[in-house]
Formats: C-alpha cells, structure tokens, sequence
C-alpha cells in the first residue's frame, strides 16, 4: 500500500513533465505565474529572493511583470528543485553555469533588435546577478 506522501510525489513529478504552453505575451502578473507553474505567489517572491536571475519589473503600482524568460526560469527552478532535488544553493549554481548556446542567442538577439528600455533593465538585472555572485564568493 503506497504512502499519500509518495503518491503526491509521483503526481508532482507527473505535473513537472507535462508540457505547458506559454502563452505569448510581453508580460504575466504573479498571478498568471502562479497558475501556468503551478506555484504559490508566495514560492514566487520567496524564490525572486534567492535566485538572481529571477528578477522581474515592477510597474508603477508596483505590482510584479514577468516576462516570459522569468517565466522559463521558474519552470526550471521548479524541474531542479522538485523533479531532480536540489537544494536551492544548487539550484542557483546550476542555472548560473553559462550555456554555450544560450548565450550566444541572447546576444545574437540582442545585436539584432535596437537598444530599448527593455533590454537595458535585462542587461542590469545581469549585472547586478554576476554582482551578487561575485560578492558571495569573497
């Protein structure tokens, strides 16, 4: 006889392989996060703590604007943290290791399309991501 504990970890497993289409749009309020990834708000801000890549834009009223990379990375903090168990120290090391390809897309990308607001607040939102791992490793 199986365990509820374990059951609802098979089912959570289940639930990180399904494939998820993400709607195209610019911009998700936590909200709409919290639906499609099938996480708490609270999980979302606490991880917005931990996770310097995961930084999305306030509007004016201040409420929070993620954008679909946000939205990827939260995907793939959730498949390392509950599909393969991960501390979120490794976590965080595992999506700051630099990937070939996806680097050089970003800045494929980035060369493409003319400099914007967007782009400058990515730009500094990865400063300031190398920032605060250069300063954990000191």
């Amino acid at each position: 006889m199986a365990r509820t504990g374990t059951s609802r970890r098979v089912q959570a497993a289940q639930t990180l392989l399904s494939v998820v289409e993400i709607p195209d749009k610019l911009y998700f309020r936590i909200g709409e996060v919290s639906q499609l990834t099938q996480t708490k708000p609270y999980v979302l801000r606490y991880w917005e703590t931990e996770f310097p890549m995961l930084r999305p834009v306030k509007s004016r009223s201040g409420h929070r604007l993620y954008r679909r990379q946000d939205v990827e990375t939260i995907f793939n903090i959730k498949r390392l943290l509950y599909g393969h168990g991960f501390t979120i120290d490794g976590a965080r090391k595992k999506l700051a290791e630099p990937r070939d390809e996806d680097h050089a897309a970003r800045q494929q990308h980035l060369f493409r399309s003319p400099v914007d607001n967007t782009h400058l607040k990515m730009i500094q939102r990865e400063l300031h991501g190398i920032l605060t791992m250069l300063s954990r490793k000191c």
